[in-house]
């Protein structure tokens, strides 16, 4: 459903005595690369199932849609988080801040267009990454430190293609240099 008809739906699942969708369980914003969506996850005592209703269709460029908070006083901190991580706008939310994220910060992180300040999304592949190496201090004689391969935990002050039978093993964090 649209957002236009976002709010009458909730009003009937919530108050029409067929339904009573007394609880909203979880409200989840999910960000498909071309449009946003809102996920309610909805239980009523009347059955064991529970209801899951998706809000389709909200633009990357304004995604604006009601509140719930005026049937389920909990939705606004759901609703607080899904506008931090995707910036959903909740209309008639009180309270429409950041939860996670510094008041200033200007991105979205949980957005499919959210880019790593150190582009960790590519494949291990592609190289080692500028965040990957430790540079030395003032202190440290010691040449910069380079992880060689994502996730081992080893970190080398040579390549290990200049080691061989008999060649001094390189200095691995930690030990000799």
């Amino acid at each position: 459903m649209g957002p236009g008809e976002l709010a009458s739906v909730m009003t009937t699942l919530h108050d029409d005595a067929e339904f009573r969708f007394e609880l909203l369980a979880d409200l989840a914003g999910v960000d498909t690369g071309i449009v946003l969506q809102v996920v309610y996850h909805l239980w009523s005592p009347l059955t064991p199932d529970w209801l899951r209703v998706i809000c389709d269709g909200l633009p990357r460029e304004d995604p604006r849609l009601p509140s719930v908070t005026f049937l389920w006083n909990g939705a606004e901190w759901a609703e607080r988080e899904a506008y931090d991580m995707f910036g959903l706008i909740f209309e008639g939310n009180r309270d429409l801040r950041r939860i996670y994220m510094p008041p200033d910060y200007q991105s979205f992180p949980l957005r499919k267009d959210f880019l790593m300040p150190d582009d960790a999304s590519r494949s291990p592949g592609m190289g080692v990454r500028p965040m990957e190496i430790a540079f030395q201090t003032a202190e440290s004689g010691r040449t910069p430190l380079v992880r060689l391969s994502p996730g081992t935990g080893s970190l080398f002050t040579s390549p290990p293609a200049a080691v061989g039978p008999g060649d001094a093993t390189p200095a691995i964090e930690g030990g000799a240099s």
